[in-house]
């Protein structure tokens, strides 16, 4: 793997779902002059880098993930010009913006597939991944059949309208079966590093790639797609070595092999990031259990040996927003949690707030279930909550319509609010070292029911104690050193005790630890 951009050691991003954030125009859509215009916002927060999710043309049946232009800014977003400008402004706010890739598959309207599925071969013949009958389909993959001119059927990766780009398979079994050193995978990758080489060149910083483990078919323990990401790899390094890359993988050892810098902590069920803040019962609700959560990361993390980094978001466009299992205070311990861990974190947007997942939502876009997390941003008291001067029923998703729904501008008044607490927790963050994205965690108490979860962070010159403590009772959780000191705390916090650090219940408390005489 390259070496690290230098400014991921200190990042903490800020995911923006583009049609649910700022509208400028009034059509109910989000766009880019909007996120230009919210740009300060995000730096008060404290954010230093943004995640974007996809904004290029699209039939938007997956609400972008569908790309039918990969170099070409959707016109309900703005223009090219758009995004160059998004790209300027950021930087001279010392922000980074990495844009959503998504090389594993296009909409079945990109020129691409068009011409794919013509007869007669051509460019693009060998651009998907395509059997060589109508008969057979492509074993472990749904299908697309009998809606070209050509005798095959083309493999899809997700919806049925997401077409799987070929990259060939590791192991071929079949004739129709490309390995990865023909001629159509090579070209196919070949175009994806033109598409990043056209957003680097205006100006982006990298990008967080999607299902970043899938390009490469029949590929046990994707040793293939691993090799693919290597040559993405070597390719960055000769022409942007400054690039940063994200994956969404959710197997480090794989993803920082490929030349990835961060891995996204997934909420599958293996990961047990879930327990956290999103079952019935989260830890982090009081009542729930980490240990099962502790043992998974620590599977990950240890392999990795300090060479990457893997990032736990507060959510995003893809789960039930945070605040739907967990009320204010729990928010709070989260937050702690989530800006004391290694690796860089994700605030999704409207998570500082504690926005809601809206209910009983028909789906927008590909959205089914994930509908609710995607409602437009909550900015003040005013019509749509600030988002947009449309119509309401013309505006994306429809918003929270509780009176009570939380708003940046009430937010930003109250001192006591969920968004100043994470504006504390950033700059905390920014200020010690030893909880920033690269010094390790070593876990002293792994959260099993009715204790709480605690851990040491550790740098050349600072070491820092995190208690996080939902449960009801107090924690007795470490040896205490008289000139130990408490530079941040919620609920009533920490004290000593017969030489001992105690948590009180519904606490968070964070610790510069005095070194031994």
């Amino acid at each position: 793997m390259s070496s690290t951009p230098a400014w991921l050691d200190s990042a903490v991003f800020y995911e923006i779902y583009p049609q649910s954030f700022n509208d400028t125009n009034g059509d109910g859509i989000g766009d880019l002059p909007g996120v230009i215009e919210k740009l300060d916002y995000i730096r008060e927060l404290g954010c230093t880098a943004i995640w974007l999710n996809p904004c290029f043309a699209s039939p938007f049946l997956d609400a972008g993930y569908d790309v039918s232009d990969y170099c070409m800014i959707a016109p309900r977003y703005g223009t090219n010009e758009d995004a160059k400008r998004l790209f300027a402004e950021a930087h001279r706010r010392g922000l980074h913006v990495l844009l959503d890739l998504v090389p594993g598959h296009t909409s079945w309207e990109h020129p691409w597939f068009k011409e794919s599925m013509k007869a007669s071969r051509n460019e693009f013949t060998d651009r998907y991944v395509w059997t060589d009958s109508v008969w057979e389909e492509p074993t472990g993959y749904n299908n697309l059949r009998g809606i070209s001119e050509r005798n095959g059927t083309a493999a899809v990766n997700f919806f049925t309208h997401q077409p799987a780009l070929n990259y060939g398979y590791y192991k071929p079994e079949k004739p129709w079966q490309q390995a990865m050193d023909a001629p159509g995978p090579l070209a196919t990758r070949e175009a994806m590093k033109d598409v990043m080489r056209f957003w680097l060149s205006m100006g982006c910083d990298g990008f967080r790639v999607d299902m970043a483990a899938s390009l490469v078919k029949n590929d046990p323990g994707h040793k293939g797609t691993i090799a693919l990401w290597q040559d993405v790899r070597a390719f960055l390094d000769r022409e942007f070595p400054e690039a940063a890359m994200v994956s969404e993988w959710s197997q480090p050892v794989e993803s920082l092999a490929g030349g990835f810098h961060m891995d996204f902590l997934l909420p599958w069920a293996t990961t047990h990031y879930v327990d956290l803040f999103r079952t019935d019962a989260p830890f982090f609700g009081g009542h729930g259990d980490a240990s099962q959560f502790v043992a998974s990361y620590r599977e990950a993390y240890d392999p990795t040996d300090g060479k990457g980094l893997i990032c736990i978001p507060s959510g995003n466009h893809d789960i039930d927003r945070i605040a739907r299992q967990l009320d204010t205070e729990a928010l709070r311990l989260s937050f702690a949690f989530l800006m004391s861990m290694p690796g860089a974190p994700f605030v999704y947007y409207g998570d500082e707030i504690g926005m809601r997942y809206v209910e009983n939502l028909p789906s927008v876009e590909g959205g089914y279930q994930r509908t609710g997390s995607r409602s437009p941003m909550q900015w003040d008291g005013s019509a749509n909550a600030g988002f947009s001067t449309a119509d309401p029923e013309k505006l994306y998703i429809p918003q929270d319509p509780a009176a009570d729904r939380p708003t940046v501008e009430a937010q930003m008044r109250d001192e006591a609010s969920l968004w100043h607490e994470v504006k504390k927790l950033i700059a905390i963050r920014m200020a010690h070292p030893a909880l920033q994205s690269k010094p390790p965690v070593r876990f002293l108490c792994d959260g099993k029911p009715g204790q709480p979860l605690v851990y040491m962070r550790e740098t050349e010159g600072e070491r820092v104690l995190v208690m996080l403590n939902p449960c009801d009772g107090p924690g007795v959780v470490a040896p205490a050193h008289p000139m130990d000191e408490i530079f941040y705390a919620c609920g009533e916090g920490a004290g000593q005790l017969n030489g001992q650090w105690i948590i009180a219940p519904g606490s968070a408390a964070f610790v510069k630890l005095h070194e031994a005489d």
